[in-house]
């Protein structure tokens, strides 16, 4: 893709990596807007960049997907990029949660993980298909490749999440729409929640995949995520395995 002269929306993008991405675009160019539940941390983030544009949405709520839509068409008609970066990842034991109590807990990381990166696509790519050039970015995991056992329904999305790209890509591949996925490793920013687990400097990994961009990759991983892209059966069993020794003492 062109890192510059683009106007890009970015979901989950106040804190952590959908914020250093609009910094870099920022910086190169691109007019960025951003979402996120939160207006308290919108603001901070506006602080930080003050030519971000902000917007409170909820993508759990499937109006207020739709909704972002419009706003962002009617507002932004020269948008012609989508980066679907918010996420929610919860770790749990199956035998001590209560799906029956607490399912609408659980239900969220679905429909932010899921069901918003899938209708916005679908929202945008008729959209995008009339422009000389556009792109929409996923941002899955490492783990949709190597589950990581703790967390189960945070990969189980980002695994059906990559599937959807793949799909996206090859059904767009006639239209002027490019579809990348980015795989992050774990980064070192609050999506870790305190649980003291090793990440990437989120400067050194943000600095990675616009490297990657700028190479015109359409499936970028960095750091411990590159090698999971690719291993066979057999490697992603011992790996996982060895995954959840490690961590299983965590929930």
């Amino acid at each position: 893709m062109k890192l510059s002269g683009n106007t890009i929306l970015i979901t989950g993008g106040s804190t952590g990596i959908g914020l250093a991405f609009a910094e870099r675009f920022i910086k190169a160019g691109n007019t960025v807007i951003v979402c996120g539940r939160r207006e308290k941390v919108l603001q901070n983030a506006k602080e930080k960049l003050p030519n971000l544009i902000t917007r409170i949405s909820d993508l759990t709520i499937e109006f207020e997907r739709a909704a972002l839509f419009d706003w962002v068409t009617s507002n932004y008609p020269d948008v012609n990029v989508l980066i679907n970066n918010a996420g929610i990842q919860q770790s749990f034991n199956v035998l001590k949660a209560d799906s029956k109590k607490d399912w609408g807990y659980f239900s969220k990381e679905i429909s932010t993980n899921l069901e918003a990166p899938f209708q916005l696509s679908m929202l945008f790519a008729p959209f995008f298909a009339n422009k000389k050039e556009a792109t929409i970015i996923n941002v899955t995991s490492g783990l949709a490749f190597t589950p990581f056992v703790i967390a189960p329904i945070y990969s189980a999305t980002k695994a059906a999440l990559h599937s959807f790209t793949v799909s996206l890509r090859h059904q767009l591949s006639d239209t002027s729409i490019e579809v990348i996925e980015v795989a992050p490793p774990a980064v070192n920013t609050d999506f870790l929640n305190g649980a003291g687990l090793p990440g990437e400097p989120l400067d050194a990994f943000a600095d990675g995949i616009f490297k990657e961009l700028e190479e015109g990759k359409n499936e970028i991983g960095y750091g411990t995520s590159v090698n999971r892209l690719r291993m066979s059966r057999d490697e992603i069993d011992e790996y996982v395995e060895k995954s959840y020794q490690a961590t299983k003492n965590l929930i």
